[in-house]
């Protein structure tokens, strides 16, 4: 049976705590308050563009739009900019499963593989006893990111079928149920599942079954084009301290990955996805029931609270529903996720009990910013009396990152050289990885070069740098990453362990879950 816990009863026996509440301010003063936080943020951090919305009691109080969709191009984002929401998109693909359970046609404790009779994972047991709602508390075993070269960088050739079959080679990191490590293979999963069961592919079902009846006009899933639809931001990368450009095609294709972050909306329909779990009209709760509401933001799993945490927001219970973190923040429950995406951020946070809210999306890169930007709005609701603003959250964020072990930053590449194809001649020719599929490591214009058959943007130059050798990626926003050789044995060829040179870089680089063996030489 599955156990609900009601994170309001969660949050009392922790806290031994009522709700706090503050008083409104004027609206001329709250604005001007707003806008002073939204433009410190831009700021401080050179943000090429931001959308930000909030929602008080139930009503929209303020929405604001700042930069350009491309930097330099003088097109001003506004409210209908689409964004891409990423790991956003992970609540509207627990919704439309919840959906399915309304009408009977899935439950959460559903095994996988009545939906999937093909799923495996890495441990028979596992793969018998994963239900459907352990697809989504990022519980599974799967190593944090484990499996997401499957799905980023884009674009590349893998796709579905591929995730589910690469999955029973993939290692686990802890045991099934025993912590939280977050995912996305699984969320890609969790959209087939929601296929199989509703009779639609994935994405026809996020447009009739979600999009569609809460008017999400303006989302966009699967495949379409960027001029027909109009109005969409560009993702950029800080580059010599400028924003520059990730350029994207005019027709954007389906992707495999658009169950767990694929999915992209604008403001106006965010704030109008958030006012549908904040104040939900009686046409919205026949759409979604009350139910399943409860069910999709109640604590499944519990996640340590981090120290910065507890000192920041005085938190002592975090955790993962589907599709959604919840924690309490100065005494109040609050529901939130966030979603990063090559040279996108969002934020998506809620506080139920008060009905109130925000959202903001930003077409740049910006973990910083989100993080001091969300916290400086949750503070607006939880702390209104506080004197801790913009700056004071991002000059401590740059002395925690000056803090910082050596041993945890990336190394100083700047004696780098291209490796020799002579000294590289002993690990030349064809590996294979179970789950990651073939790639090459041959000779190519006097360098040695890497390159992944269904990754193509991983591809790059094998660099020396002391006595290792790295592979820089020749266009790839992906981090540079080590390479590892270990001769051939009587039972065992040549193998290849690959690692990030920033040990602290973006999780789903996980190079470190590879393992590959030599099966062939360089061709000619």
């Amino acid at each position: 049976m599955l156990i609900v816990i009601k994170p309001r009863l969660l949050l009392a026996a922790a806290l031994g705590l009522g709700c706090t509440l503050v008083h409104a301010a004027t609206p001329g003063a709250e604005t001007a308050a707003l806008d002073k936080i939204v433009d410190a943020t831009v700021a401080r951090y050179h943000l090429p563009g931001i959308a930000v919305g909030v929602i008080e009691n139930g009503q929209v109080v303020y929405t604001r739009t700042v930069g350009e969709t491309i930097a330099g191009s003088g097109q001003p984002i506004t409210p209908q900019t689409l964004f891409k929401i990423a790991s956003n998109s992970k609540a509207m693909t627990t919704a439309l499963l919840g959906r399915l359970v309304d009408q009977g046609k899935l439950r959460w404790d559903d095994p996988v593989t009545k939906y999937l009779p093909q799923f495996r994972m890495h441990d028979p047991w596992v793969t018998a006893n994963m239900r459907v709602a352990d697809l989504l508390t990022h519980s599974s075993g799967l190593p944090e990111g484990g499996g997401d070269l499957m799905l980023w960088p884009e674009p590349n050739a893998f796709t579905r079928a591929d995730i589910i079959h690469g999955l029973a080679f993939i290692k686990p990191g802890y045991s099934f149920r025993s912590q939280y490590q977050y995912d996305n293979l699984l969320y890609v999963v969790a959209g087939e599942v929601a296929a199989a069961a509703g009779g639609a592919p994935y994405e026809t079902l996020m447009r009739r079954e979600v999009f569609e009846p809460l008017h999400l006009d303006r989302c966009q899933v699967g495949a379409w084009n960027r001029d027909t639809v109009g109005d969409v931001a560009t993702p950029h990368r800080r580059d010599g301290g400028r924003n520059a450009p990730i350029p994207e095609a005019a027709a954007i294709p389906a992707i495999t990955s658009a169950a767990a972050g694929g999915i992209r909306c604008d403001l106006t329909d965010m704030l109008s996805w958030a006012r549908n779990w904040l104040v939900p009209t009686h046409a919205q709760l026949q759409w979604l029931s009350s139910v399943q509401r409860d069910v999709l933001q109640a604590p499944h799993m519990l996640i340590p609270v981090s120290a910065q945490r507890r000192a920041w927001d005085n938190s002592h219970i975090m955790a993962y529903g589907y599709g959604w973190r919840m924690a309490d923040v100065d005494g109040q429950w609050s529901v939130w996720h966030t979603g990063t995406l090559n040279g996108m951020y969002s934020m998506l946070a809620l506080l139920p009990d008060r009905k109130s809210g925000f959202v903001f999306m930003i077409n740049g890169e910006a973990d910083d910013a989100r993080t001091v930007l969300g916290e400086v709005l949750m503070k607006h609701f939880t702390a209104p009396d506080s004197s801790r603003d913009v700056s004071w959250y991002a000059d401590a964020l740059k002395q925690q990152a000056k803090q910082r072990s050596p041993s945890s930053s990336a190394p100083d590449t700047s004696t780098q050289r291209p490796a020799s194809t002579a000294e590289l001649a002993r690990w030349s020719g064809q590996y294979r990885d179970p789950w990651f599929g073939d790639v090459t490591l041959c000779p190519r214009d006097g360098k040695m070069h890497f390159a992944a058959a269904k990754s193509p943007t991983l591809a790059g130059t094998v660099m020396r740098l002391g006595k290792r050798y790295f592979v820089h990626w020749d266009d790839s926003a992906d981090l540079d990453a080590w390479l590892d050789f270990h001769a051939a044995t009587a039972s065992q060829p040549i193998t290849l362990r690959m690692a990030k040179l920033d040990p602290l870089g973006d999780f789903s680089s996980d190079y470190e879950d590879l393992d590959f063996q030599r099966v062939g030489s360089c061709h000619p």
